[in-house]
């Protein structure tokens, strides 16, 4: 039996946009979903305790990260990593593979794995399909990513090719070494680039092997936003539609919107906690950056339309000095803003596919934003 279960709720009538929930070991959360990064056990500057309070239904940690620090024996014999970061919900690892072909800058694929070099001290490492399952069988999160090569954009049409046939084997290696099935989901990654045969391709495959999940990788990586969705409209439909689809490394708020119209469940992305770090908000009304001189002696939130914590308490004057004087506490109350502006979009959006609105709820929202400006400033 598997440790994941996706429940379909309803659909939306004006987009075809999906309301579901998926069950897990560690409880249950609602989709389309937002997953805040926790890439070393923690979302930067925030608590478990406020992840819970701003509504983070699941998180999501980094396997290479951690294998590094603290390393799988702290995390084992902590009891696994829910414990070890008192975080009692569900939690997402994915497989490593993006940060060795994003972070070192040495590597060797072959067909046994990668060899790369530790981004902290320059050490000799190897990261194979069985080596991620076993570091995620360790970390006990409730859903674990296949191993998958993560290729550059862009990438030729014969490249591409053989780095999709590759990532299907590493698949199939990734199922025989999974060693607890019953209590951790793993899910499949679809590459393929913007090929839509060699997408259909690694859909195709993947979905012969029955994952209890897929994800759709190889997106946000510098391709136009027209090109994610095409590959979005493209590769969607070719997942089950009874098993939940998962959106790797997008964090925008018009991507988490179009992304939810082509069927996608869950997301995750550093974004929002890290350009929380250089003082920008996302705001109902748009980007904002409060580190600006302009908000010197404003004294209104910085979301006028928001009611998280640092909208009720705190103005842009207050967080921009904070910021200004590299003040840890300006740092949590962006980063606290910009994280449950996206938990509240998602919630927005479950309630527009609820009420066959999610159309009408894009064209209000993009136009607030700023999006359907042809010179509107994104992240």
């Amino acid at each position: 039996m598997s440790a994941i279960r996706y429940e379909h709720i309803k659909t939306c009538a004006q987009t075809g946009a999906r309301l579901g929930r998926v069950h897990t070991p560690h409880g249950s959360f609602d989709t389309p979903a937002f997953m805040p990064v926790g890439t070393l056990a923690t979302v930067k500057t925030m608590s478990p305790e406020e992840l819970e309070q701003m509504g983070a239904g699941i998180i999501l940690s980094n396997t290479y990260h951690l294998w590094l620090r603290p390393g799988t024996d702290i995390i084992r014999e902590a009891g696994g990593l829910h414990r070890f970061m008192n975080w009692s919900h569900p939690i997402l690892t994915d497989s490593g593979g993006f940060q060795v072909f994003s972070l070192s800058d040495f590597r060797e694929i072959l067909e046994e794995g990668v060899h790369f070099r530790n981004h902290l001290n320059g050490e000799k490492l190897f990261l194979s399909p069985e080596k991620a399952m076993e570091i995620q069988n360790i970390l006990g999160a409730d859903i674990m990513m296949a191993f998958d090569e993560c290729p550059p954009y862009p990438a030729s049409h014969e490249y591409m090719k053989a780095s999709v046939e590759r990532t299907s084997r590493w698949a199939e290696r990734c199922l025989e070494a999974h060693q607890r099935p019953n209590d951790q989901g793993l899910f499949g990654i679809v590459q393929g680039g913007e090929y839509e045969d060699l997408r259909a391709l690694s859909a195709r495959h993947l979905t012969s092997l029955d994952f209890p999940g897929y994800a759709i990788g190889g997106l946000s990586v510098g391709e136009p936003k027209d090109m994610m969705n095409r590959v979005l409209e493209e590769t969607t439909p070719l997942l089950p539609a009874n098993k939940p689809r998962y959106l790797m490394g997008v964090g925008s708020p018009d991507s988490l919107v179009d992304g939810a119209i082509r069927g996608i469940d869950m997301f995750d992305c550093v974004l929002p906690t890290r350009i929380a770090r250089n003082g920008t908000c996302m705001t109902s009304q748009g980007r904002l950056v409060v580190r600006n001189a302009k908000f010197k002696a404003d004294f209104r939130p910085i979301d006028e339309a928001c009611d998280c914590h640092t909208c009720r308490n705190y103005s842009r004057a207050y967080i921009r000095h904070l910021i200004k004087c590299d003040e840890t506490f300006g740092f949590r109350l962006t980063t606290y803003h910009n994280l449950y502006f996206l938990l509240k979009l998602m919630h927005q959006v479950r309630e527009a596919i609820k009420e066959d609105r999610l159309l009408d709820f894009k064209e209000s929202f993009f136009e607030a934003y700023g999006f359907n400006q042809p010179d509107a400033k994104n992240f």
